[in-house]
């Protein structure tokens, strides 16, 4: 049964069109992404949805009885009443609910009259009180409100006293509560960790009614695996499946069309110059035949070339001179805030080259981490030091390095007042700031814009370590790729906080969780990545895994005495058999990839010394591929004696 349709929806002010002609139709239990670049009008239509804003034309139908909730993405900061604490807050998105509470509360008193009007009248009430949910709303506040990250503590705060991201989980926190039959959701990962995020992914793929979502996290959006309308020059079209299947759904669409075209474009060319050689020869017949076949031309519905999609962002990092093998070395590291202590003891080592990410839950220390590697704090405990030659780039998050009063132009060209005007522009047309612009004031400038024009001034400096605190948040997904490629040529070293899983799959080498849990020694799991390009899904299994061999443990030494003690020697044990393991499938594959290029050599050096003899050029390429092999058979060789060495010594 149909939930909701839209039929022609438009909306524009003046001669600028925001949306043209949306129509698309959704059941009771579809799920529905809608993509598309920040400014395309993806709010501007979840507003018209629930008549927030009134369209040029075209209608939106909500089917009889049907209930409508959406989470907007500024409505965290309207509540009218900021004295409220978190948890009456909840409630309070439950009026009829508390209407028949307060009204069975007087009930109550006048029930011991025994007066059957006021029993009858109870009796009716309790029953709509408990049909309508009044017996399980206040729990279901509670046990949303924690999911998303409130405490006990925290559901007793005024909503005064909340951050703009609490807000925005507690805004969150009521929707998902009141279950409307259609829900909207216009950004509801922002200030999420990736523990929450995946709860939320739990509810909303088991949500039994009609789910519009507005979201740039494309992990996200796959995982609803419904339908996906994507805007893009002001129209819109509904695909089956997540992101990732309705991209290509879209690239194949705009191929076909664009064949389509150019085949008619040569179909009345060649039409177009047999007329004009009819009209040249100048005969009657010749006329008549020219006249047809003009008619002809004029009656066909002639294609619009299909629109280009919106120009990508071609972002790219240039690396200043090499740094050091060792880019940073921490020790020992704690920090504590007063009597809250964030973390201690966290030791690693950072490598040029590689690719660092850091992630944990909300308020784990992960922004402070990074300020510290900045030295922009002063740790309680331990140190950090840099490596030889290491020049740092930073991103930070709330984008303050920005001037408010300055323009676009001035802002990159103050940053950098050696460059030319016209380098300046280019690079902020790259980032999607053309014409006037760029004469826009930074305190006009949307989430999205800042983090663009705080990307621009980071692209023109020279660094060969970035430093990262959250650089997806704020922008669209086309951005978001154009940033991942950037990074992912980058040849220096990167450090980044992210949330972004789709970011973590794709450019981690290594990953650093802070408060990982029970499961895990310390404030710090440190895990190095096997499989590039799988990087969040191998580190979740082995977190998994270690998780399930810990509850194990901790069931088989409930009863042991001192229980501490066997406890933990039991779980050293499980982790020098978790660390065994890993190594010698890290030897299997090493040993693989070594009789693989043995065999590829093999072939190199029979085609070098045969048919590619008397071939220079082929020779040359071949000479190549040989010299690659065997530089990384020596790699795979002396890493294997280290490990080799390493399993013998634990066998011992």
């Amino acid at each position: 049964m149909i939930a909701i349709s839209v039929n022609e929806l438009s909306l524009s002010f003046g001669t600028t069109v925001i949306l043209d002609k949306i129509s698309f139709a959704l059941e009771e239990n579809d799920k529905l992404g809608i993509i598309g670049v920040n400014g395309c009008g993806k709010s501007t239509l979840l507003r018209l949805l629930i008549g927030e804003a009134d369209a040029t034309s075209g209608e939106v139908y909500l089917s009889k009885g049907k209930t409508i909730g959406i989470l907007k993405q500024d409505g965290a900061f309207a509540c009218e009443n900021e004295a409220q604490t978190v948890l009456e807050r909840m409630y309070s998105a439950f009026p009829l609910l508390l209407q028949y509470e307060a009204r069975l509360s007087k009930l109550e008193a006048g029930l011991k009259t025994g007066e059957s009007r006021i029993i009858a009248e109870y009796t009716d009430l309790h029953e709509k009180y408990v049909k309508e949910g009044g017996l399980e709303f206040r729990g279901r506040c509670a046990s949303v409100l924690g999911r998303l990250g409130f405490d006990a503590a925290a559901m007793q705060q005024p909503v005064s006293t909340l951050s703009g991201g609490q807000r925005t989980r507690l805004a969150l926190a009521v929707e998902l509560s009141r279950e409307p039959d259609v829900l909207l959701l216009d950004e509801p990962t922002n200030y999420l960790d990736i523990e929450t995020l995946a709860w939320l992914e739990s509810f909303l793929v088991s949500y039994k009614k009609c789910l519009m979502i507005v979201s740039h996290d494309r992990y996200f959006l796959d995982k609803l695996k419904n339908k996906t309308l994507a805007i893009e020059h002001h129209k819109a079209k509904l695909y089956n499946g997540g992101y990732t299947k309705s991209m290509e759904q879209r690239r194949l669409d705009r191929e076909i069309a664009e064949r389509h075209w150019k085949n008619q474009q040569r179909e009345i060319a060649r039409q177009e110059a047999y007329i004009a050689q009819q009209r040249a020869w100048n005969r009657e017949r010749n006329i008549i035949a020219a006249e047809s076949r003009q008619k002809m031309l004029d009656k066909m519905e002639k294609l619009e070339r299909p629109q280009s999609a919106p120009r990508a962002i071609q972002m790219q990092f240039g690396q200043s001179i090499a740094s050091g093998n060792d880019v940073l070395e921490v020790r020992g590291l704690g920090m504590s805030f007063g009597e809250r202590r964030l973390f201690e003891n966290l030791s690693f080592s950072v490598k040029r080259g590689e690719r660092v990410l850091i992630i944990g839950p909300n308020g784990c220390g992960k922004s402070t981490l990074i300020k510290l590697i900045l030295r922009r704090l002063t740790p309680t405990k331990g140190s950090i030091d840099e490596g030889y030659n290491v020049q740092i780039g930073y991103y930070d998050q709330e984008n303050q390095n920005l001037t408010p009063e300055n323009t676009v132009l001035d802002e990159l060209w103050n940053a950098y007042p050696t460059s030319t005007e016209t380098e300046i522009r280019n690079t902020l047309a790259i980032f999607r700031f053309v014409g006037e612009d760029v004469f826009k004031e930074v305190s006009v400038l949307s989430g999205g814009e800042r983090a663009r024009l705080t990307l621009a001034k980071l692209m023109l400096s020279k660094m060969n370590l970035l430093v990262l605190d959250e650089p997806t948040n704020h922008l669209d997904i086309d951005s978001r790729e154009a940033l991942e490629s950037a990074l992912e040529k980058f040849e220096g070293t990167i450090i980044t906080v992210s949330h972004d899983r789709y970011l973590i799959e794709k450019l981690a080498t290594r990953i650093l969780e802070l408060h990982p849990g029970e499961a895990f020694f310390g404030d710090l799991l440190d895990y190095r990545i096997d499989r590039a390009g799988e990087s969040y899904t191998e580190f979740r299994r082995y977190k998994a895994d270690r998780i399930a061999e810990w509850e194990s443990a901790v069931v088989k030494t409930v009863s042991a005495a001192p229980q501490s003690s066997a406890k933990e020697q039991y779980l050293k044990n499980k982790q020098a058999a978790a660390d065994a393991r890993k190594l010698k499938a890290r030897i299997e594959r090493l040993k693989k990839e070594c009789e693989e290029l043995e065999r590829e050599l093999a072939k190199i050096e029979e085609e070098l010394f045969g048919s590619a003899a008397s071939d220079y050029v082929r020779a040359a390429e071949l000479d190549t591929q040989k010299s690659a092999a065997e530089e990384r058979l020596m790699e795979i060789y002396e890493e294997l004696d280290t490990l080799s060495s390493k399993e013998q010594e634990e066998q011992a």
